[in-house]
């Protein structure tokens, strides 16, 4: 086999969003501050459990970051939290008493008991 007869293969993303994250990552965007390019997810260490989930504005590319292509703009996983997201589904909810980013995540082991953290 020479370099040439090598094939490319498409690997899932690690984390997919809902059509409703998609629509709020593309809110995010719309309203964005002047220099963000997009938004992205990452797992800071905090919280009772040790890691939490965070989505913030991005201004530059990092270097092992998971850039994932969506309708409203690129959302961007931090390369270092992939790990601890693989798998995940990100989903947006609202209801009359809060809203907020909402993730199903087969590698989390545990919770604390308010949600704001996890363990893996």
């Amino acid at each position: 086999m020479t370099m040439t007869d090598t094939k490319t293969r498409t690997r899932p993303a690690a984390v997919t969003l809902t059509p409703n994250a998609e629509a709020r990552v593309a809110a995010l965007m719309a309203s964005a501050p002047e220099g963000a390019i997009g938004v992205k997810l990452s797992t800071p260490r905090r919280g009772c459990s040790g890691l939490a989930y965070s989505v913030d504005y991005v201004t530059e590319e990092a270097k092992f970051d998971e850039k994932i292509e969506t309708p409203g703009g690129p959302f961007y996983i931090d390369g270092a939290s992939v790990l601890y997201l693989i798998g995940s589904v990100m989903d947006w909810v609202e209801d009359d008493f809060a809203a907020g980013f909402v993730f199903q995540n087969p590698n989390a082991k545990g919770a604390c008991g308010c949600g704001e953290s996890f363990t893996v």
